[in-house]
């Protein structure tokens, strides 16, 4: 990692942390393998309890950490670590991740070459079999189902370069100066579709998202909520779904989409309900309601009209690229 000048580097690379004890070394050890040196690296710690920031603080005293008193949640801890970035470019890196050395290079290099892009996202492979996709760039669709492109599918099958709907946060790099004509992440989202809801926005704007497959990192998954279905996450998801779509969409653009909105909602419930989450994604659901009623909702423009139609062509050919 780099300790020259703020003036010589270009990446601000943020870790959100939130009792990772048990991945915070693997994931510093690999940007201290990084091919590419300017950069630095800011720990956004959630008031911890397990020591894991007391250990960064002891072994890597080249990383900024920002001791936050309680867990702000992955918005709150990602946007004061782009408030303290003094770089053009912030790379949003999950603790539970392990990046291969030419990670940042890549990302820079993409961004880079992609004049138009708000955000572009990293090859994410699992952890734990490291031949299969965890994430090749997330879309959304009519339906209102966010997804994970490719996830447990060969990594080959995802090596070529593109435009996706949004970057997934886990590891993705973002144009500094954009945040402030959009806005920072949606501290009301807490955790969950923070990312989709954010590259929604810079497309309502006119900013593209890309994918760059040479951008490769190891994900774990889970690795602070603790496992792929959990009652927080299914709550969290669909009230932040409901919020994403009222503050997003304009009124006659949910009204074209009702009748899909209906019967993703209501798939995903009877999903959930089989699984015996059927009471926390309805919950989810009525407080994503709740929420909408606050009344924030990104302003109309004409000027952004054309954009919108991107948008909903997008949503509707994403209702194929999901079982794709």
């Amino acid at each position: 990692m780099n300790q020259g000048s703020i003036s010589m580097q270009e990446i601000s690379v943020i870790i959100p942390n939130y009792n990772g004890l048990k991945f915070v070394r693997g994931c510093l050890d690999s940007l201290r393998a990084q091919t590419f040196s300017g950069f630095s690296v800011i720990f956004v710690d959630n008031g911890s309890t397990d020591g894991s920031r007391q250990l960064v603080e002891r072994e890597y005293p080249e990383v900024q950490v920002l001791a936050l008193p309680e867990n702000l949640g992955f918005c709150g801890a990602v946007n004061r670590g782009i408030r303290a970035a003094g770089t053009p470019y912030v790379v949003l890196l999950n603790n539970d991740t392990e990046a291969e050395p030419h990670f940042l290079e890549e990302l820079l290099s993409g961004i880079r070459s992609h004049r138009n892009a708000f955000s572009c996202a990293a090859r994410m492979l699992q952890f734990g079999d490291r031949t299969k996709i965890d994430d090749a760039g997330n879309f959304y669709n009519a339906c209102g189902w966010a997804f994970a492109r490719g996830k447990g599918k060969p990594m080959e099958r995802y090596a070529r370069e593109g435009r996706i709907f949004s970057s997934c946060g886990g590891a993705a790099i973002y144009r500094r100066d954009l945040f402030e004509k959009i806005g920072l992440f949606d501290e009301e989202h807490f955790a969950y579709l923070e990312d989709t809801d954010i590259c929604y926005r810079a497309q309502i704007f006119g900013y593209e998202n890309w994918y760059l497959p040479g951008a490769i990192v190891y994900h774990v998954g889970s690795g602070t909520t603790g496992s792929r279905y959990n009652h927080f996450k299914i709550r969290y998801s669909s009230r932040n779904n409901i919020y994403m779509i009222y503050k997003n969409m304009p009124w006659l653009q949910i009204l074209i989409n009702l009748p899909f909105l209906l019967a993703g909602f209501g798939i995903k419930l009877l999903f959930f309900a089989s699984k015996g989450y059927g009471r926390e994604y309805a919950a989810g659901i009525k407080n994503g309601f709740s929420l909408a009623g606050k009344g924030k909702k990104v302003k109309f423009r004409w000027e952004n009209l054309s954009n919108y139609g991107k948008i909903q062509l997008q949503l509707w050919v994403n209702l194929v690229r999901r079982f794709l």
